[in-house]
């Protein structure tokens, strides 16, 4: 089994997409700095995953999410929200929903 995941960066505040075959381990890594492209954005909160039978199904999934906007990454996950982990970091995708919506139509949060 293989996955596609998108993790996210309270630090700074955005997405990191990936694919691997063993997410504990990946999740791990990414947290602990050994991956060069989010060894800044630790802690890293996994959002969403995706389980794919083959490799190659994980990295054209990958491709296709590394190529939405902020939004439509939001959007997406919220759209298949069976592949979110738990109750918690629902709530923090709708946080962030809502301030991208705030932001896009320029309404301020009360």
């Amino acid at each position: 089994m293989f996955y596609t995941y998108i993790l996210y960066s309270p630090k700074l505040g955005s997405f990191y997409k990936g694919e691997t075959s063993n997410i504990l381990d990946r999740l791990d890594r990414h947290n602990r700095g050994y991956e060069k492209a989010t060894q800044f954005g630790a802690p890293w909160i996994l959002l969403w995953k995706g389980e794919k039978e083959t490799k190659s199904e994980a990295k054209l999934l990958e491709r296709k999410l590394k190529n939405l906007s902020v939004k439509r990454t939001i959007d997406f996950i919220l759209k298949y929200s069976e592949g979110i982990p738990s109750s918690d970091e629902l709530l923090l995708i709708q946080k962030l929903s809502t301030s991208i919506s705030c932001r896009t139509t320029g309404l301020t949060k009360s």
